[in-house]
């Protein structure tokens, strides 16, 4: 397939193209999926917090139904008076009892009313009560009525002639109204089971649940297989904190994943949490997957067919344009194609018929660089002839000097004839390390004529690094920057040093001067114009004053490596070293004869 691919160019635009069109449809049906799974999750979500709200609409309405029955009971009369009589008193109780009666009939979430006085006297209750499980707040905790009005219990079971059934109690202390001091308990008793039934009742998708919970997350009311007084997190361990009034949270992973919604009463502490297994998004998403499926898969079929018929009619004239080129005779002319379109097609045959009547012109003009090239290099070859003129000339000016008994003259055009001797040597680009300091030693004795009593030149290299080979023309450009940016600015006589040392296979040089040399800022900027690489060079022609350093770094870098880079340290004041260090090459005296003598065959035809 991939040879298949490689060998046209219908066959790539083609397989490019799809795959181009593919990746963003087959993202789109990702995406489609996704977000239609969100938004299955987030009605999910809505109609289950609307389930939870009016549920909680109901519990409150009947929450507050029985604290308003328990604070119309604290304050009754026939209440206050029994419970103020030290004796029971039958015609009191039975007046009680029929009150009671009166209150609860219509309510069926009522299933008990209890007035318990604090004394050996009965309590009175609504239906007859044979046992009860209640344990009020008060055995574990007597002060609790001194800072809260009531309190609601966790479900417990209580037995009358009726039979037994499950509670959710809420009592609180009876005090008199003239004095203000306790007399008597208040239970009001739920009916659990009228409770679980309404919480039962609402349906959370097919699969899902609500329970009922306490202050301190305890099951008052849930399906059948949960029981109540539980704490949530013995079924749901880790399960997150409810935080704020309403919200959700995810709870699980895999196969086990839950959302959990939740809504905190806000009469009394109690919560409802609704639980909704996330099978029922997926058994719902499995609709959109398919239908996302059969979109994406029909759109990709009418892509590849619409590419594959645009591809064609693009490739055609290329074709044509292609098998042309290919019959056509290589020794003859490459003849005018006919334009049959103006498009780009039609254009590129429009240039290849304008090449081809150029072709005929450079072919012309090769022919006569050709002939340009052979006289460069005739005039190249008298080039390579005017260094033995200039050397001559410079020796015949030292002849006349040392004739006229001019020392200075004579030493000066000595040396300069040395120095440009050995700087214009062409095809030679390494030398030894003696005469790279003899080179150096032409060029310090020159300046020292220039500028007299100015500055002491010393070198410390060892004998035996004398013929060690090396890169040419590094030394003099950093000894001619010390001078021209080191001494030259100073007061007084200055000095340059050279020193060649040898660390295992590596050589280290040194040149330093003990002139003005610079402020912080300008070495910086002379380290990173160092720093940059060595095809930048040349590219800043605003750039002055570091273009020897820059050109010697240069060549360290193309011959060696950047590891053999200048490293330059200054301080203003105190002087300027810079140092770079290269492999030893060590090529033994021969190569050093062989340039010797090669120098010296060079120098024949002129004197010094």
């Amino acid at each position: 397939m991939q040879r298949w691919f490689g060998t046209s160019l219908k066959h790539k635009l083609s397989l490019l193209t799809i795959l181009a069109a593919l990746v963003p449809l087959l993202f789109l049906g990702i995406f489609s999926y996704k977000m239609a799974e969100s938004l299955t999750e987030e009605k999910a979500k809505t109609s289950g917090m609307n389930n939870l709200r009016q549920l909680d609409v109901y519990l409150e309405t009947m929450v507050k139904d029985v604290e308003n029955i328990s604070l119309f009971l604290i304050g009754n009369e026939g209440v206050q008076s029994y419970l103020k009589t030290s004796e029971s008193n039958y015609v009191q109780q039975t007046a009680i009892i029929n009150f009671l009666t009166s209150l609860a009939f219509s309510k069926d979430y009522i299933a008990n009313i209890i007035v318990e006085p604090l004394g050996t006297k009965d309590s009175i209750s609504y239906k007859s009560l044979i046992r009860s499980e209640f344990r009020d707040v008060t055995d574990g905790d007597p002060d609790y009525y001194a800072e809260h009005p009531k309190w609601w219990s966790s479900v417990h079971k209580q037995w009358t002639f009726e039979g037994v059934r499950k509670m959710i109690t809420l009592a609180r202390p009876i005090r008199s109204t003239d004095k203000y001091k306790p007399i008597g308990k208040l239970q009001i008793n739920l009916d659990q089971g009228v409770v679980a039934s309404q919480v039962r009742q609402v349906a959370l998708e097919k699969t899902g649940f609500v329970l009922l919970l306490d202050e301190n997350n305890r099951i008052l009311a849930g399906p059948p297989d949960m029981e109540t007084n539980l704490a949530l997190d013995t079924y749901y361990p880790s399960i997150g904190p409810f935080e704020g009034q309403s919200g959700d949270l995810v709870y699980g992973q895999g196969n086990g994943k839950k959302t959990i919604l939740y809504k905190k009463m806000s009469s009394v502490g109690w919560k409802l949490v609704g639980i909704i297994p996330a099978e029922e998004y997926s058994s719902q998403n499995q609709y959109f997957l398919r239908l996302t499926a059969v979109a994406v898969t029909a759109a990709i079929l009418f892509v590849i067919i619409l590419i594959l018929f645009l591809i064609q009619k693009i490739t055609n004239p290329l074709s044509a344009l292609t098998k042309f080129l290919r019959n056509a005779s290589p020794e003859e002319p490459l003849p005018a194609l006919p334009v049959k379109t103006i498009d780009e097609v039609g254009q590129l045959i429009i240039s290849y018929n304008r090449l081809t009547s150029r072709i005929v012109k450079l072919t012309d003009e090769v022919k006569r660089n050709e002939s340009l090239k052979k006289e460069a290099d005739m005039h190249a070859l008298q080039v390579q002839i005017n260094p033995h003129f200039l050397y001559n000339t410079l020796s015949s000016v030292q002849w006349l000097a040392l004739m006229n008994q001019d020392a200075k003259i004579a030493e000066m055009v000595g040396s300069l004839s040395d120095f440009l001797r050995f700087s214009l040597n062409a095809g030679q680009e390494y030398c030894t390390v003696q005469q790279e300091i003899t080179h150096v030693s032409h060029y310090m004795n020159i300046q020292s004529i220039r500028y007299p009593d100015k500055f002491d030149f010393r070198v410390d290299v060892a004998e035996s690094l004398h013929h060690v080979t090396m890169l040419k023309l590094l030394l003099q450009p950093l000894v001619e920057n010390a001078i021209l940016h080191g001494l030259l600015g100073r007061n007084g006589r200055g000095t340059i040093r050279i020193a060649v040392e040898r660390s295992g296979e590596r050589l280290q040089f040194v040149v330093e001067d003990d002139g003005i040399g610079m402020p912080e800022e300008r070495l910086q900027w002379l380290r990173n114009r160092l720093a940059e690489h060595p095809a930048a060079y040349g590219q800043e022609p605003g750039v002055r004053g570091s273009y020897g350093l820059r050109n010697v770094n240069k060549r360290l870098a193309l011959h060696y490596g950047r590891g053999a880079g200048l490293h330059v340290d200054s301080a203003e004041g105190a002087g300027t070293r810079i140092t770079f260090t290269i492999p030893v090459v060590q090529e033994l005296a021969e190569w050093a004869k062989e340039g010797s003598s090669k120098g010296e065959n060079e120098d024949e035809g002129y004197d010094r």
